[in-house]
């Protein structure tokens, strides 16, 4: 399944990691996962969400806010996987790996692929049922035509790469925020407030199989506000005033928006 990330060869798994034929390695880490992301792809030196990103994330994930999301993609990978005999399923950008454990079932091979070291960490300690890498979308570690579906719920992405790497009729679900996505997160921080502009993606060798929406309220506590303010961009803009108003707050309500599209691979 996995190729190599320098030479895209094939790797072959040994005692302690996976080698190719170029004699390049990449180690097991104790927590069970395989960085595939060399130092020259990597854009900085730690990429992806930071360790205080991934915590806040799970506490607010953990607590069942956008279960009906995780839901609502297991139920379209249920209904659009295509029937073979032993399906391989990416997550990519898994993060901590809660979305993740929901594509697991006894006949597939799931795996998460995400940046960020610290959360490929975090989700190889907890479910270690799963294959975890650390790799990013725009070079994806997986040999072409080997895989049956890809969840792809934010994450960054080349759609050469997912055109390579899924088989004909493969399924591509992605999730992006529509327009109403914590509208009410950033009338807390801009005074000018637009809604989330969402932009038609064109993916070639794809045809789109599905588009709708999943909207519906939150009411959140003071420590899950502040949880989600921290797991999104919006972090980075909040003032301090932002911050503290989330904390004192009794309850905070506001809108989730999704857009989920499915695609399929074209036999081309």
């Amino acid at each position: 399944m996995y190729i190599c990330p320098l030479c895209h060869s094939p790797l072959t798994a040994e005692l302690n990691g996976y080698a190719c034929e170029n004699r390049h390695r990449f180690d097991w880490a104790k927590e069970g996962y395989v960085n595939l992301l060399p130092v020259q792809h990597k854009g900085s030196k730690d990429p992806g969400d930071s360790p205080e990103m991934i915590q806040a994330r799970r506490r607010f994930l953990e607590e069942g806010h956008y279960q009906p999301l995780r839901d609502q993609v297991a139920e379209l990978l249920d209904h659009y996987l295509p029937a073979t005999s032993a399906p391989n399923i990416v997550d990519l950008g898994c993060g901590e790996g809660y979305y993740t454990s929901a594509w697991v079932k006894s006949e597939r091979q799931v795996y998460g692929v995400d940046v960020s070291k610290f959360a490929i960490k975090s989700a190889a300690k907890r479910y270690p049922h799963i294959e975890f890498s650390v790799a990013s979308g725009y070079r994806l570690p997986f040999a072409a035509a080997s895989l049956a579906a890809i969840i792809r719920i934010y994450a960054p992405s080349k759609g050469e790469e997912l055109m390579r790497a899924l088989c004909p009729n493969g399924i591509l679900i992605t999730v992006t925020p529509a327009a109403r996505h914590l509208y009410q997160f950033k009338a807390l921080i801009y005074q000018d407030v637009q809604l989330h502009e969402e932009k038609e993606e064109a993916l070639e060798g794809f045809e789109c199989l599905l588009e709708k929406r999943l909207h519906y309220p939150l009411t959140l506590s003071a420590s899950s506000a502040t949880q989600l303010l921290q797991m999104t961009p919006f972090a980075w803009r909040a003032s301090e005033q932002v911050w503290q108003t989330l904390v004192e707050c009794d309850s905070f309500a506001c809108e989730t928006d999704f857009k989920i599209t499915v695609w399929r691979r074209t036999e081309a």
